[in-house]
């Protein structure tokens, strides 16, 4: 599994091009709160993992590896919002 920081990025490139088609740099940099370098950063090591596609000037797009991982951790994410409400007794 991948770590926290790289699902963070890959649901917020996700949302975000779900919302506006495109995803730029500094709309990441915006939504994730940290500097347009460190999401730079991770942007090369995104695409070195083949999770993306980044051209200068026109964003980033996820692979359809990415796009893959990003429903994975979307659901995962969902299902531990839903789950253990009940199993433990809660409303």
């Amino acid at each position: 599994m991948p770590s926290p920081s790289v699902e963070d990025y890959i649901k917020a490139i996700y949302k975000a091009h779900a919302e506006n088609g495109s995803v730029a740099t500094q709309e990441l940099a915006e939504r994730l709160r940290v500097s347009a370098p460190a999401v730079s950063k991770m942007m090369r090591k995104l695409s070195a993992l083949k999770l993306l596609t980044h051209a200068p000037y026109q964003g980033v797009k996820l692979t359809r590896a990415g796009e893959k991982l990003a429903l994975e951790i979307l659901r995962h994410t969902r299902l531990l919002d839903l789950h253990p409400v009940p199993a433990m007794g809660f409303s």
